[in-house]
């Protein structure tokens, strides 16, 4: 008989110790049938050959036969799903590298997805910590015309298809992309769209009233008799934008509920409400209509409606959330857009309620729900206000993008001050939105969003108090947002633009020589690059030195500045100046004589360099990436609980109190200005006594005294992580 053996208690997982009773996740597993049908006869309703093409293309009837296979299946059981796990996410992928495909620069005849699932790539992002790839929108975008498909309008975030567009590469490059991910304890994020699609095969099949197809979308059929109502689409358009004044009369009608709480890209002559009709479409039976058409955003992005007898809309989104679990292998989703899942008439002369609406935490249950049954988490990117970021996310996504820190972390940056920063994150805290919930990122491929709709809508009227005085919320937005624009665009930074209303496009590095006063991006020397990367740095420490995710960008590694107007002046021909700060980079130097991704988009100016050439230096920015996101992986910040972010002895000053899971007090101290700064940290969870060590160094900087602070000083744009033991006078190790 075998002597006992004892084994050492291995680490548990956060859902090992608080959920015991649960299996190690499983995730079901289908596969997406392929077909190559015969494009034989006219694209035209009544043949039938381009009918079945077009329903073999569509997004709802792939949704169908991936139903069919999850089914009845015990795996759809083995997860639990009801509540979101905002920790047991971020315990997933606690950093996340998020990638904008089409800039990426690739090593010749190489894919970008191929690219992202490259071994020396995942070997880099090891040494720096990253843990999770979001990948952006991959699978096929834009719409079809007859047989032929049109391009993208709005950054492939206008899906069309479950299939992979083939210019980011195959289906088996993105499943082995998860297997090398997996392999280095890492995670892939796909994205869902569940607010609309682009004009593809369900919209085409929609128009021409086949089946329950017109039930995906807030599409309304206008009858004969009022067709007078409408404009006339011009040639060659599939359709054409309604005024105001039409807006008005078919909502009288009784067809539309009219205008709603806003128009995003509103442009006039372009986009002047959210509504487009199309010409006369024949349908399948014979009939010509005319259909009213939502669109939240573009008008090739038609809104898909969640509250439809047909459910369509709902089936379509579920399954290609499912597909890219159960079939692609991804580990999470981003869901975009999915504020605006559900539109009401409201009383006359009010705009339609189209913004919190509860069909739209409805819905996002759901969703996330049949993720996380599946295995998998979902995070959420809600430019709303911090009530409805808090209503959302308590059953629906695990995570949700921080938008309410977002502009005030740069807002601080460019004013010297963190007076709006400080006001926004005990805002959210007395909300009850917990640090840990939320996805805490540098650049993304939009721009630097204002997003101060908390105070322009549901707290317009509220009281703040800022700068000594009291002042409404409505008045303070208008405050912050004339700040940014003031201090980011203009004749002192002409290399950032407005975008719209709603924020400004420019890259981290232009942020920061904005803030810098550097006007001139040509002229910056050495001395301002090692400015910019200390400032850089800075903003990582705030974002990745709190609980919950940090992301960053292939533009935040490489330090990119934004691309020359007129480099990409066909892409801003539209009004849409992001593009500026979309520059493609080649992240691994695989390519330096690109001068442009394979999607066309121009290579921007990198600061830093590739990642191997930084990963050489000791100093670059990558490895002090590395060095924050190691101690913010030693001691469990990202999973802590933010207890405290107390006011301060220097307005350019911030700091971040959390507990850990050990009962210490980790300290994140910050100073957003150009000068050194002789601080006392001081808050009411510090305990007297308690020696503080500086977790970069490991040496004790001073002692928490009966008022429950202690000194620091603080370089130009430094940060430093500290942690505070009580009873403890020994080192951090």
């Amino acid at each position: 008989m075998n002597p006992e053996i004892h084994h050492e208690p291995s680490e548990i997982s956060y859902d090992e110790q608080f959920y015991p009773a649960r299996p190690r996740p499983l995730k079901p597993s289908v596969r997406r049938a392929t077909r190559v049908d015969a494009q034989t006869g006219e694209p035209v309703p009544d043949n039938p050959n381009y009918v079945e093409w077009l329903i073999n293309q569509s997004i709802l009837h792939d949704a169908k036969l991936i139903a069919e296979q999850l089914s009845g299946k015990g795996s759809m059981w083995q997860n639990p799903y009801a509540d979101p796990n905002p920790r047991a996410a971020v315990e997933r992928g606690s950093v996340w590298f998020t990638a904008y495909p089409i800039s990426i620069i690739t090593a010749p005849r190489a894919s970008f997805l191929s690219s992202l699932g490259d071994e020396s790539l995942w070997q880099a992002f090891s040494e720096i910590g990253v843990t999770a790839v979001h990948t952006g929108p991959v699978k096929q975008a834009g719409g079809i015309n007859g047989w032929r498909a049109t391009p993208s309008v709005d950054g492939h975030f206008d899906r069309i298809s479950m299939q992979i567009d083939s210019a980011f590469g195959t289906e088996e490059e993105f499943r082995k992309l998860c297997v090398v991910a997996s392999a280095y304890d890492g995670i892939v994020i796909d994205d869902i769209v569940p607010g609309h699609t682009g004009k593809g095969a369900d919209f085409r099949l929609a128009e021409m009233a086949y089946a329950d197809y017109p039930g995906i979308y807030h599409m309304v059929e206008i009858e004969q008799q009022d067709w007078h109502l409408l404009p006339r689409v011009p040639e060659g358009r599939d359709s054409v934008n309604i005024d105001a004044d039409t807006e008005a009369q078919l909502a009288r009608a009784g067809y539309i509920i009219g205008q709603l709480q806003r128009v995003i890209f509103y442009e006039l002559g372009v986009k002047e409400t959210n509504w487009s009709v199309t010409p006369a479409v024949k349908g399948v039976d014979g009939i010509e209509r005319r259909w009213v058409y939502l669109h939240y955003f573009k008008a090739g992005q038609p809104s898909i409606n969640w509250l439809d007898p047909s459910f369509a809309g709902m089936r379509l989104v579920i399954g290609d959330a499912c597909h890219s679990i159960a079939d692609l292998g991804a580990g999470a989703l981003r869901l975009d857009a999915n504020g605006f899942l559900g539109v009401e008439r409201r009383t006359e002369g009010l705009p339609g309620w189209s913004e919190g609406h509860p069909l739209s935490e409805a819905a996002n249950h759901l969703i996330a729900s049949i993720v996380r049954k599946m295995g998998g988490f979902t995070f959420q990117e809600l430019n709303l206000t911090i009530d409805d970021i808090k209503a959302m996310g308590t059953t629906g996504a695990d995570l949700s993008y921080d938008f309410i820190n977002r502009p005030a972390y740069h807002h601080a940056l460019v004013m010297g001050n963190t007076e709006f920063l400080r006001l926004t994150m005990n805002l959210a805290r007395d909300h009850g939105v917990d640090a840990a919930s939320l996805v805490h990122a540098l650049q993304n491929h939009d721009e630097l969003t204002f997003e101060l709709v908390h105070f322009a809508t549901l707290h317009k009227d509220d009281e703040f108090v800022y700068g000594g005085e009291s002042i409404t919320g409505s008045d303070l937005g208008d405050r912050i947002r004339k700040d940014l624009c003031e201090r980011l665009t203009g004749r002192w930074a002409p290399y950032n633009r407005t975008f719209t209303t709603n924020g400004i496009a420019c890259t981290t590095a232009s942020v920061i020589t904005a803030a810098l006063g550097i006007r001139d991006l040509d002229r910056m020397d050495a001395a301002d690059i090692d400015t910019v990367k200390q400032a850089h740095l800075l903003l990582a420490m705030f974002n990745a030195l709190q609980p919950g995710v940090f992301a960053l960008s292939g533009w935040d590694l490489c330090g990119l500045l934004p691309v020359p107007s007129e480099d990409v002046a066909d892409l801003l021909a539209e009004g849409d100046t992001r593009w500026i700060n979309r520059g493609a980079h080649d992240l691994m130097g695989v390519n330096p004589e690109a001068a442009r991704s394979e999607s066309g988009i121009p290579r921007g100016t990198s600061l830093y360099g590739s990642l191997p050439v930084q990963l050489q230096d000791p100093a670059s920015f990558a490895r002090g990436l590395a060095r924050i996101i190691d101690v913010r992986n030693r001691f469990g910040i990202a999973t802590a609980v933010q207890l405290d972010v107390p006011t301060v002895s220097h307005k350019g000053l911030l700091v971040m109190v959390h507990e850990l899971a050990d009962s210490s007090l980790e300290v994140t101290v910050l100073n957003f200005t150009s000068e050194e700064i002789a601080a006392t940290v001081q808050s009411q969870f510090l305990p007297a006594g308690s020696p503080a060590i500086n977790l970069f160094t490991d040496e004790q900087i001073g002692t928490v005294d009966e008022l429950h602070s202690f000194p620091i000083t603080l370089a130009p744009y430094e940060g430093v992580p500290v942690v505070v033991r009580p009873g403890r006078s020994d080192d951090a190790g």
